[in-house]
């Protein structure tokens, strides 16, 4: 039996499938916490957050595999992206997206959340480390290469206490939350004095902004796992969340203005992060206020990751997805 080989066309795509699609996953694993975050605080079942991890875990198979088919058929490729500036960066996002899993999984099914986490943790651990490594290696990166997507292996870290200290895993928990609070703060002084004092970023990546939300947001979650109580750590992480979410709001003007790209689905996982954070914050206070706030960060988010769902369909039609940069 012989062998189909893919025409040339599907061989072209698979070359330059993006490592960025992982976002996909992030987003679509973000808006399953946070659904499950307000049927959680409002005293509803779980039906529609289990409908849309199902979705999302399908979506997520779905770009697995393509990524994996490109790094079986075009290593080379692979080896691309590793190499390149910002694509690095999103490495991470595949053992975040695995985090995630096995956090909506754990009152699921905890027999498959907690292998799942610790293989999550431990692919994280290594990705993260073998970014900063290679940031701190001997390739040169000029200041302009930077963007907000260097947060995504810090805030992979912070995940990681989302699940462990609900399995038991205190102590490992707590190393990798120091690790990426410490990276936050690094990286929070870096992006910011590329922001503030070098050109512009390049229009595609200006949706990234977004991702200045997370680490505070997803930190205070974890928090509030680690510690079982909100305190004067917990209010700096939330309200700093609060702060770089106003900050990105300053920019909606110039993302309207922006066509479609991959990068625009690092605005669903931020306002995910923040919304669960509003419901995190709701339940232990006992703030009506909050809760309100995280109902309507959940409205945006339904409405953004509707849109980005329906545009990314669009431009796969198009043939605009998986083509040479």
């Amino acid at each position: 039996m012989s062998v189909i080989e893919p025409d040339q066309a599907t061989t072209s795509r698979l070359a330059h499938f993006p490592i960025t699609l992982f976002a996909i996953g992030m987003g679509m694993m973000g808006l399953t916490l946070a659904l499950r975050a307000a049927e959680s605080s409002f005293g509803f079942g779980h039906g529609v957050s289990m409908t849309v991890l199902t979705v999302s875990v399908i979506m997520l198979v779905a770009v697995s595999s393509g990524y994996l088919s490109k790094a079986l058929h075009y290593p080379e490729k692979v080896a691309e992206d590793w190499h390149h500036p910002v694509k690095i960066a999103f490495f991470p996002a595949i053992s975040i997206s695995l985090l995630l899993l096995a956090t909506a999984l754990i009152e699921v099914s905890p027999a498959i959340a907690e292998p799942l986490w610790l293989f999550a943790t431990a692919l994280q651990g290594v990705l993260a480390l073998s970014v900063i490594s290679a940031w701190i290696g001997h390739r040169p990166f000029q200041t302009q290469m930077m963007t907000p997507a260097w947060f995504i292996p810090a805030v992979g870290n912070v995940i990681v206490p989302l699940a462990g200290s609900k399995l038991g895993y205190v102590d490992l928990s707590w190393l990798f939350f120091s690790g990426g609070l410490i990276f936050w703060v690094v990286l929070l002084t870096l992006v910011m004095n590329r922001l503030m004092f070098h050109d512009p970023m390049p229009g595609k990546m200006v949706p990234t902004l977004m991702i200045l939300v997370a680490p505070p947001a997803v930190a205070f979650s974890a928090w509030l796992g680690l510690s079982d109580e909100v305190g004067a750590f917990g209010h700096f992480l939330l309200s700093a969340a609060y702060v770089f979410a106003l900050v990105v709001l300053t920019q909606a003007a110039k993302l309207s203005k922006l066509p479609f790209a991959l990068s625009w689905w690092a605005l669903s996982f931020p306002i995910a992060a923040l919304a669960i954070a509003s419901f995190g914050y709701a339940h232990k206070a006992g703030s009506v206020p909050h809760q309100w706030v995280g109902s309507g960060l959940l409205a945006l988010l339904i409405l953004v990751v509707g849109l980005l769902i329906a545009r990314t369909a669009t431009a796969m039609r198009a043939g605009t997805i998986c083509v040479p940069e």
